[in-house]
């Protein structure tokens, strides 16, 4: 895999440089930016592979800067917020954000997330499957397994399970979910739906449910499907 590049946008000049060691030990080219203003031009001109973003930037909200940059590009974005609200995280993510980290944070986690991101819904194949540790997703036969053998699902679970194994490494509000997955209605309760659903998911794919491998819960804002390099490191 080429090495990633990586744009940094943060007004403070110590979270860049921090952010910078951390990946360009690793190879990766690392762009910054000290303003949101900036930081969407550096986007549309370099168009990175991901982008780091605060959400406490001097002249734009982190949240307008996702919008615009979700305009025309898929490019994953990792905020850095140190804001704790699960609101302002959801607000995030719906916005377009990826995942979050917050600060104070620590560099192997934010290398771990970043690495997650940029390897997201890896082992898909050129049918359509969707691989990751045991489980393989075939949308196209409308077919899922586990260690080979056919897993038996509800419509309303394979709907689930394709929209998180097709977004992994992503998490995925509570909102988003329920949009994705029931489709039309109006959201209700969409928190108890999902919990209800997950776990019936996780009896049907986990070797453990009650310590899950694939389906993690983001707490007060929704769900991540772990990606194949996070079940290997764990298996």
């Amino acid at each position: 895999m080429p090495s990633p590049t990586i744009l940094v946008i943060d007004d403070e000049p110590q979270i860049r440089r921090v952010v910078k060691n951390a990946f360009q030990a690793g190879g990766a080219r690392v762009l910054e930016a000290a303003t949101g203003t900036e930081g969407i031009d550096r986007a549309a001109s370099a168009r990175p592979d991901l982008i780091i973003l605060d959400l406490g930037l001097p002249d734009v909200t982190g949240a307008d800067v996702c919008r615009e940059v979700r305009k025309w590009s898929q490019a994953p974005i990792l905020v850095l917020s140190a804001r704790h609200s699960d609101e302002e995280k959801v607000a995030l993510l719906d916005a377009g954000a990826d995942d979050y980290v917050t600060k104070p944070f620590s560099t192997p986690e934010l290398q771990a997330r970043a690495r997650a991101l940029l390897r997201r819904v890896p082992g898909t194949g050129a049918s359509g499957t969707i691989s990751i540790g045991d489980l393989v997703l075939d949308p196209a036969a409308h077919r899922v397994s586990r260690d080979g053998k056919p897993v038996h699902l509800t419509r309303t679970e394979w709907e689930l399970l394709r929209v998180l194994m097709s977004n992994a490494g992503r998490v995925l509000t509570h909102q988003q979910l329920f949009r994705e997955v029931w489709s039309g209605r109006s959201f209700g309760d969409a928190q108890q739906y999902l919990r209800v659903y997950v776990a019936h998911l996780r009896r049907k794919i986990e070797p453990d449910p009650v310590r899950p491998r694939y389906i993690h819960t983001e707490a007060g804002v929704g769900y991540r499907f772990a990606t194949a390099t996070e079940v290997l490191s764990r298996t």
